[in-house]
């Protein structure tokens, strides 16, 4: 009776383990009655695995053109840029830099960053959540650096060289997502209200106006 009690157990354990929710992988997917009224799924459809070939699992990179009002260039390697991508958890971007140029504060809603210099000197830095008291984690990195950044948390990259900077970063997701946080809130569509953003930022509307009528370059 004990040993059967012990299998039960076991039995419960392990069902509990593997009853889970799948991350979601885009922003959001709204569940319908019917089937046959769908788009997607949460992710992307597979292809005939008799009709896949090499070339769905191969893309080449060309470098990224960073003049621009940032300085940098963000190229992308995601599940709709490499279709391979599909259901294995990981992509990666390609980041160029010129000279003081900025990946500015952005988050990945979905994926870890890790980032690798390939060339020229970088600061970067992420910010925690509002628990541990938004610190701050800075570093300096050069050629052959590695830095981590967590997933869903405020970071960036500044180019702090004297030539062009490049990098490469891998993220823990097929499509991570990508929210610049001065994009989000200043050129939102429909705006965000002139009260929420005086308020939270405490400061007059004027200011206010004045960011959401500038242009805010995306550089992905």
């Amino acid at each position: 009776m004990k040993v059967l009690y012990f299998l039960v157990s076991i039995l419960a354990l392990a069902s509990v383990s593997f009853a889970y929710d799948p991350s979601p992988l885009q922003d959001f997917c709204v569940a319908i009655k019917d089937p046959k009224d769908g788009v997607f799924v949460n992710g992307k459809f597979c292809k005939d695995p008799a009709l896949v070939k090499a070339e769905d699992f191969f893309k080449h990179i060309d470098p990224g053109n960073p003049v621009n009002a940032l300085g940098s260039q963000v190229t992308p390697v995601f599940v709709d840029q490499l279709f391979g991508l599909n259901t294995l958890g990981i992509s990666l971007a390609r980041i160029d830099f010129a000279p003081k140029g900025l990946n500015p504060p952005h988050i990945h809603p979905r994926g870890t960053e890790i980032l690798t210099v390939l060339e020229g000197t970088l600061y970067v830095g992420f910010v925690t959540s509002n628990q541990d008291k938004n610190r701050l984690f800075t570093k300096v990195l050069n050629k052959g650096d590695v830095f981590v950044f967590p997933i869903g948390l405020i970071h960036f990259q500044l180019n702090v060289g004297y030539g062009n900077a490049v990098a490469i970063a891998g993220l823990s997701s097929q499509n991570p997502g990508v929210i610049t946080i001065a994009n989000a809130l200043f050129k939102s569509n429909p705006p965000i209200s002139d009260e929420v953003l005086t308020k939270a930022f405490q400061v007059d509307k004027s200011i206010i106006d004045y960011l959401q009528g500038q242009t805010w370059y995306d550089n992905n």
